[in-house]
């Protein structure tokens, strides 16, 4: 016996180091998590780095366009202030050849890229409309003013080179419209360069957004330095024409930025990449934005800038990415490592559990079956039915004798012993069937399940008022065993029902590759506190006197079916209602 529990012992700890082994222990943990963290601090740092590098270069990319549109517009104001310097060194009046002259020696569409033209608009007031017209007509015979206005002054544009492209423009009385008219009185008023607000130019055959640009000059000789007195002496302004996508095309090419362009003035989009470029340059998703307010000559112009593809493209980086994947590559490897390193335990661990827990129930199953049939032996003899038979029968004779001499209280005695006589039958006879559980084995079979359900429920007696619900469904079980399981399930949810009449469902799934029926009941209850010793032997939850039954219904069903691999379980809140679930492992072949 010593050696033997040395062995045991010897055994147990070699299992238990296996079993140790086959574990995920801290070390293992800790491992993974460190290499996880390096690896996610490391393509955290790279991103961040990489995230910084981009949003400088959109921050010089965005100021660059701004920029570059500012000297633009310096370039294009120095050429207006050269019209204003060359109409106060002309001696006399201007004329259309000294204008066209004078706009040709710029070369406008070489040195002024994106500008729509050149000219001059002069003030007129409404009484000197006729005089002024006259003196254009001598050299330009159509030349006219449009629209008039009465009492209104006048503000035509005189003069405009290239004239083939402007011809539309010349004439035009710019009083007419707001934002051509508002422009002119604040370059009147100030003496500076001015913008209007947008507006479309009617040379325009496309009718884009567009906008004026006004530098003023005035009468010659006359004191400008106050609004009054410029409002007095103006003699008219230099002006050019721009189409806004035009202008932006000539001075910020697609091709050359890395940016897309939103451009609005007072709320009215004056420039969309969106409708001058090709949709496959815009960003839909842009990485960066960034609103930019900028005074452009009296009027707030507001840039939306934003990244498009081209910045994508440049500024991709694959760099935190591959150390992101190589991290979680040598991540993988370890975890796969010590998985592989803990299944290869954990086999050697289940085969020499399977060899020892067959062992074990082969032994255990001989030895419950031995010890059995020794208790049944003493207990369901024939020796012990046939005096409790004789009882029954004496019983029966002496009520039938004297049924009319015996008082009630004895008549209440002699029915409360065959009802115990009873009782005491069925008890040896469910002692019989748990004897023979595991002394044969019966083979699956296929049966429908309803039908053997409803087979059983009417072999049971029940009132009248109780119904079985079952659906039709094929099993492939041993037919006998269920059958006692079924038959006592059935009897218990009538015997304990506390109503005359009730409804008892058996339903059917599978669930992990097993057999799921419960069978339901609307009686009382069963306190969860209570499971356990309902599974018990010999064990009712109500008086026996009561419910006439051996108290062996559920044990016995229990033992069947968990040997067969399956189990029985109660479910009930404890007041109305109870259903007890068996679960029975799937067979495939017969």
């Amino acid at each position: 016996m010593k050696n033997s529990a040395i062995a045991v012992t010897h055994a147990d700890i070699k299992r238990q180091k296996l079993i140790d082994a086959s574990r995920f222990h801290g070390i293992h943990w800790l491992i993974l998590i460190l290499s996880t963290i390096l690896t996610i601090g490391a393509w955290y740092i790279a991103s961040a780095q990489v995230n910084k590098r981009v949003a400088e270069r959109f921050e010089r990319e965005s100021l660059h366009v701004i920029e570059l549109v500012k000297e633009r517009m310096q370039l294009y104001e120095h050429a207006l202030w050269g019209a204003v310097a060359h109409v106060d060194a002309s001696e006399g009046d201007i004329t259309d050849q000294q204008w066209e002259n004078y706009s040709n020696s710029l070369r406008i569409d070489q040195t002024y890229p994106g500008i729509n033209g050149l000219g001059l608009i002069y003030n007129v007031k409404f009484d000197q409309h006729n005089s002024f017209l006259l003196q254009q007509q001598k050299s330009r015979p159509n030349f006219s003013i449009h629209p008039i206005y009465p009492d209104q002054e006048l503000w035509p544009i005189t003069f405009i080179e290239p004239l083939l492209t402007n011809k539309q423009a010349l004439g035009l009385n710019v009083a007419f419209e707001k934002n051509r008219y508002l422009g002119v009185k604040k370059a009147r008023d100030t003496g500076l360069a001015q913008l209007t607000g947008p507006i479309t130019l009617v040379q325009d055959a496309k009718q884009t957004p567009g906008f004026l640009f006004y530098a003023p000059f005035y009468k010659k000789g006359l004191p400008h330095n106050s609004v009054n007195t410029r409002q007095a002496s103006i003699q008219g302004v230099a002006y050019a024409p721009f189409i806004m996508s035009k202008l932006i095309s000539g001075t910020l090419a697609v091709e050359k930025r890395h940016v897309s362009l939103d451009i609005s003035d007072d709320g009215k989009s004056l420039y969309n990449d969106i409708n001058n470029v090709d949709s496959i340059e815009i960003d839909a998703n842009p990485l960066f934005i960034k609103h930019i307010d900028v005074n452009f000559y009296g009027r707030e112009w507001k840039f939306i800038v934003s990244s498009n593809l081209f910045f994508r493209e440049a500024s991709g980086s694959n760099q935190p990415y591959f150390i992101l994947a190589g991290g979680i590559i040598i991540d993988l490897l370890i975890l796969a490592l010590f998985i592989v390193l803990s299944r290869a335990n954990k086999q050697a661990l289940i085969y020499a559990d399977d060899i020892t827990r067959e062992l074990k129930l082969g032994t255990q199953r001989l030895m419950s079956s031995n010890q059995d049939l020794e208790q049944f032996a003493y207990v369901a003899s024939h020796d012990l039915k046939s005096p409790l038979n004789a009882i029954k029968k004496l019983a029966s004779w002496i009520t039938e004798d004297c049924e009319n001499l015996l008082p009630e209280s004895s008549k209440k005695h002699l029915t409360l012993l065959n009802s115990r006589s009873d009782r005491m039958n069925r008890l040896l006879d469910d002692l019989l069937d748990y004897s023979r559980i595991g002394r044969h084995e019966y083979k699956p079979q296929e049966f429908d399940l309803a039908i053997l359900a409803n087979d059983i429920f009417s072999l049971l007696d029940h009132p009248t008022g109780f119904n079985l619900l079952v659906e039709k469904q094929t099993l492939l079980l041993p037919r006998t065993p269920i059958e006692i399981i079924l038959r006592n399930l059935l009897s218990n949810a009538v015997k304990h029902h506390d109503k005359p009449t009730g409804q008892i469902k058996i339903l059917y799934k599978t669930i992990n590759k097993m057999h799921h029926i419960s069978v339901q009941d609307d009686g009382p209850g069963i306190p969860p506190e209570l499971f356990d010793k309902a599974l018990e032997m010999f064990q009712t939850l109500r008086p026996r006197d009561k419910v006439e039954g051996s108290g062996m219904g559920l044990s016995l069903s229990k033992k069947t079916i968990e040997y067969y691999g399956g189990s029985l379980t109660i479910n009930s809140d404890g007041v109305r209602g109870t259903t007890i679930v068996l679960l029975w492992p799937i067979t495939t072949t017969i």
